[in-house]
């Protein structure tokens, strides 16, 4: 057992180092866009499925409460994978691909940030949400794995983990976004 916590401690390092080399002046881009919305008055929606809908509500608690700073003034910031009521409604009367994209239609303002987050790239209702989001002038931050799936070719601004393990991917998703949470707190203090 040792030997195999060892190795997947040294896989995620692995993953980490690869965000230091491959994702920091996407996640830099990233953090500008998102402080440019908040400074001119727009929000941030996040929308993930499982583990990735847990890390959108958790960042949006994290700008609409605080980092590090208990005095500031909360961050417009809304998690679309939290509103049960309507995506239970919704995905059984219509389908779930397009519980995000409805949500970004009746919620999402032109110059808002939408920050997609999927572990394969290829969720439809994700990718129908990025695709809502263009339609309405709302730039797409994306979260994926090494591949970047069909996320790739229509987010804004794309952050691709290295790696295809979706726990270790995860993991690397995590780090970013409390990063660029933290430097969204940090620039606009």
């Amino acid at each position: 057992m040792k030997n195999y916590i060892t190795k997947r401690i040294l896989s995620s390092i692995e993953v980490k180092r690869g965000i230091l080399t491959n994702c920091v002046n996407e996640i830099q881009l990233a953090v500008n866009n998102c402080v440019e919305a908040l400074n001119s008055g727009n929000k941030i929606l996040w929308c993930g499925n499982g583990g990735s809908a847990a890390d959108a509500q958790h960042m949006s608690a994290e700008l609409m409460g605080e980092m590090k700073d208990h005095s500031r003034d909360p961050f417009p910031s809304i998690a679309l994978s939290t509103d049960t009521s309507f995506i239970t409604a919704w995905a059984n009367d219509i389908g779930y691909e397009s519980i995000f994209s409805r949500q970004i239609k009746g919620l999402g303002n032109k110059n808002d940030i939408l920050i997609a987050i999927s572990t394969s790239g290829n969720s439809m209702n994700i990718i129908n949400g990025i695709k809502e989001a263009k339609i309405r002038g709302i730039k797409s931050i994306g979260l994926t794995n090494e591949n970047g799936g069909m996320m790739k070719g229509l987010c804004d601004i794309i952050i691709c983990i290295p790696s295809i393990d979706t726990q270790i991917v995860q993991e690397g998703h995590l780090v970013v976004e409390h990063i660029l949470c933290e430097c969204i707190e940090n620039k606009l203090n």
